[in-house]
């Protein structure tokens, strides 16, 4: 392609909402426009490294026996009223009405289409089978943000697996683990996988694919000792022990006037510290008011407890809710003597004796608490979040946290949606069976992103060649010098004819606006022609990536090129 004939709108400055470099320079460089909030047009050069990132996908998943759909991205209600997640969607789902009045969605993700397509699945003759799509989705994000980390329209490959028993679902998990594990790597970006929630798909095993950057949302926690790796959602740590007194003491009431904080507590005579009080943290799950109780010093994470119970939607209880229920405000609360609200305890409170946590009525606390006698525990759960410089919990090395961006999920969904559904086969003895799902997606703009904010620098992008716009720019530095001019296009023919993907910038432009064009559109090698290198049959040959320019035998650049583009592939 000639650069004077393609559309690469490039701009001097970014959007002044641009926060993360790949939305800065996807903008500056002409990858894509904004249209509203979480929607993006993608402009020629963006919409060729999405392609060459479904291409590499669709590949692999190729490989591993999967068969491609394409699935409709408007889905009537009934199929997610069936499933029971009609509701349970909440305001993320797009949701409209035809001119029938009948209700309809936007898809969010799949599982209840692919599961209705599964019913005409009827031995297990026919299992295991693998199914894929590359499809738009739709998720009215609260605040779409980051360009194309964080949208309201994307495009994702979302797979599924259907076994006839659990030792089937985990040969298929497997075979998507290695598939992402290759995805990633052709994609050349540093993907962790780690424990992870399922979140509102549900399921059991859950493993996400994790890409450092300080763009990311998700906090990982890693050691780098033994590899140990987890989402913060999912991750555990060694504590250290605590010594109780040998005897438990007897439970006391006593003032605490004004006394509302951890902090304040611990400073107040008679009190204790953080780590011998009883946190009370008081939500609404799915309607039902319960207590999270955690050590005065631990932070609860909102996704433990949600997966502990299982539940779909959680929120903190408004002031007013806590005092109908407990008779107190927060910042009095405690366990002790609970009536009407269910209690779940962390774990690392376990065994311990003689803490102290508040009373359930405004200005008193209570001393000499012991959990297995004063509390009413209604669940044990890992409710804490864990904290940078803990214990790796299987080694016992200092533990760190990473931000992230969340690259791929690959998930157990168990046999919820097959039997909402109503998906059976026959199995080997005539019996009637219902086959188990597992659920894998990537999101294809997101790893473009992904892609953008691992690979930059002040200049622009450096893509990786495999997902390049172009492999190969070559720089003509006097359009109007004929020798120049000629020696250019005999590259680039000979170039094409190898398969390179070349881009010609023929513009009538300084050559100091084409090197710096070509270095913020990312362009992994820029071949330089000048009168100058010409005169004595050579060119230059500049790697994005490094800047170290080499002088090269004209007759020789065209080979020496294929074969580094045929390397980085």
């Amino acid at each position: 392609m000639r650069w004077s004939k393609l559309f690469i709108p490039t701009l001097r400055d970014a959007p002044g909402d641009a926060e993360a470099a790949s939305h800065r320079l996807l903008v500056r460089g002409g990858f894509m426009r904004q249209l509203h909030a979480g929607h993006y047009s993608l402009l020629p050069l963006g919409l060729r490294v999405h392609d060459k990132v479904e291409r590499i996908v669709r590949e692999e998943m190729n490989a591993i026996g999967a068969q491609e759909f394409l699935l409709p991205a408007m889905h009537p209600a009934s199929v997610w009223e069936q499933s029971g997640r009609w509701q349970l969607m909440g305001d993320e789902m797009f949701r409209l009405t035809d001119r029938k009045g009948a209700d309809l969605a936007l898809g969010m993700t799949h599982e209840e289409v692919i599961a209705g397509i599964a019913t005409e699945v009827s031995s297990y003759r026919m299992l295991p089978q693998l199914w894929y799509q590359i499809q738009w989705k739709f998720r009215d994000e609260p605040r779409p943000k980051a360009g194309l980390l964080r949208v309201r329209e994307f495009a994702m490959k979302d797979s599924y697996s259907f076994d006839i028993d659990e030792a089937g679902l985990d040969a298929s998990f497997d075979l998507h683990h290695d598939a992402y594990v290759r995805i990633f790597e052709r994609l050349s970006l540093p993907a962790i996988p780690v424990e992870a929630s399922s979140g509102a798909m549900g399921g059991s095993d859950s493993i996400e694919f994790m890409v450092p950057s300080p763009a990311g949302e998700d906090d990982v926690v890693r050691c780098v000792a033994c590899g140990y790796a987890a989402n913060i959602e999912r991750a555990t740590s060694q504590l250290e022990p605590v010594a109780d007194p040998a005897e438990a003491a007897a439970l006391e009431r006593f003032a605490t006037p004004g006394v509302v904080t951890i902090a304040a507590l611990a400073a107040f005579e008679g009190g204790a510290p953080a780590d011998r009080q009883l946190k009370s943290l008081i939500m609404v799950a799915d309607g039902e008011m319960v207590a999270a109780v955690l050590r005065g010093d631990h932070q609860l994470n909102l996704q433990k407890l949600s997966d502990a119970l299982g539940v779909a939607a959680i929120r903190p209880a408004e002031p007013e809710e806590t005092e109908a229920a407990l008779g107190a405000k927060p910042g009095s609360l405690g366990p002790v003597d609970v009536s009407g609200v269910r209690v779940v305890v962390d774990r690392a409170l376990e065994g311990r004796t003689n803490m102290v946590t508040g009373a359930n009525a405004d200005g008193f606390h209570l001393r000499g608490v012991s959990i297995e006698r004063d509390v009413q525990v209604d669940l044990w759960a890992d409710l804490r979040e864990v904290s940078a410089g803990e214990a790796c919990p299987n080694c016992g090395r200092p533990l760190e946290i990473v931000r992230c961006i969340e690259a791929g999920h690959i998930f157990k969904l168990g046999r919820k949606y097959t039997e909402a559904m109503g998906v059976t086969v026959l199995d080997e003895d005539g019996k009637t069976r219902v086959p188990i799902m597992g659920s894998y997606g990537i999101g294809i703009g997101r790893g473009v992103a992904a892609i953008a904010e691992t690979f930059h620098d002040d200049n622009g992008l450096m893509w990786p060649v495999a997902v390049a716009p172009y492999e190969v720019v070559i720089t003509v530095v006097n359009v109007k010098d004929e020798a120049s001019t000629a020696a250019a296009q005999a590259l680039y023919d000979e170039l094409r004819a190898a398969h390179v993907d070349v881009l010609l910038d023929d513009r009538n432009a300084r050559a100091g606006v084409k090197f710096a064009d070509a270095e913020l559109i990312g362009i992994p090698f820029r071949i330089t022609i000048g009168p100058r290198t010409l005169g004595d049959g050579e060119v230059e040959l500049t790697p994005r990536r490094t800047g170290d320019t080499t002088v090269v035998a004209i007759e020789a650049i065209a080979a020496e090129v294929t074969a580094l583009v045929a390397d980085a592939r």
